[in-house]
């Protein structure tokens, strides 16, 4: 069981709501010592983490969205202490893939949880520094991302990346792209590339393919094409009755290491942060950080 909780908490995450004292409560009556850090720029939860680390608490706890629970696992590579989530962004893609649930107090209750499971699973790196736990994606998906202002996310939730991506798809850019995988060059075209770690598309059991995993070493490569709007709905049925594509506008591509050159150059975004431009290379981090999961999730 755990007894002392260093929970980081980034304070512009989209959901609305009290945090303070549903943590305490349900601490207090589990009889966990707990502490918390507000995050106010890029690289605070990170760096958070890695303190907690050093003063030897046993769980760190990530509040916030998919951007915060990379940035705070970012800073657990290389240790043993497990990452918990606390669900409290606009999207909450990894929650929903590892079967956390998105009640506060019951994502918290998990951490307390003697009959919880601690799972690793692997995280995307991106040059020297950078990370990603979901995916990178450029082209339309970044263009979706960067599309979603915090107003609009603030405003309309996780409908203010479905709101950007219709904007987005009605002008989409078509690229060459140059992709090295694992050493060999595969050139193809279209109007998105997303190297992932997770499949999951924000809802529970969808994915962009049953074999992409957390936990199998591996990043997986899929260029969309350019398509018409009726071929895009037959991918979008395909995906989410998680039948095998019927269209050939979704190439799929696994490596452990992928350089990705796009001509003209696209912009880039990992884990709804937009960082730049292509080209850009990502390697995997196999078993990178350990994650507290309900016991059922691996069942």
């Amino acid at each position: 069981m755990s007894k002392r909780i260093q929970v980081i908490i980034n304070p512009t995450a989209g959901q609305d709501q009290a945090i303070l004292g549903v943590l305490n409560q349900v601490f207090h009556t589990a009889g966990v010592e707990w502490d918390v850090s507000i995050t106010n720029k890029a690289g605070d939860a990170r760096r958070f983490a890695r303190a907690a680390v050093e003063a030897g608490v046993d769980v760190v706890a990530a509040y916030g969205g998919d951007g915060t629970v990379m940035e705070v696992a970012s800073g657990l590579i290389g240790s043993s202490v497990p990452l918990g989530i606390l669900p409290g962004g606009t999207a909450n893609v990894l929650s929903l893939e590892l079967g956390i649930s998105g009640d506060l107090a019951q994502a918290s209750a998990l951490l307390c949880d003697q009959e919880c499971t601690i799972v690793p699973i692997d995280m995307g790196q991106l040059g020297e520094d950078g990370y990603f736990i979901l995916r990178v994606g450029s082209g339309l998906e970044a263009d979706m991302v960067e599309g979603a202002d915090r107003e609009l996310k603030n405003r309309l939730g996780s409908l203010a990346y479905a709101l950007s991506a219709l904007q987005a798809i009605q002008v989409p850019t078509v690229s060459r792209y140059q992709l090295t995988i694992d050493g060999q060059r595969v050139e193809s075209e279209g109007i998105s590339c997303l190297i992932c770690n997770s499949g999951n598309l924000g809802r529970a059991g969808i994915s962009l393919s049953t074999s992409v995993s957390v936990r199998d070493g591996l990043l997986d490569v899929f260029v969309l094409q350019q398509a018409s709007l009726t071929t895009l709905l037959a991918l979008t049925r395909d995906v989410l009755t998680q039948a095998e594509p019927t269209t050939a506008v979704l190439q799929h591509w696994q490596g452990r290491e992928i350089t990705l050159v796009a001509e003209p150059n696209q912009t880039v975004q990992a884990d709804g942060e937009v960082l730049g431009q292509t080209p850009i290379t990502a390697k995997v981090i196999e078993a990178a950080v350990r994650v507290i999961v309900p016991k059922e999730a691996t069942s």
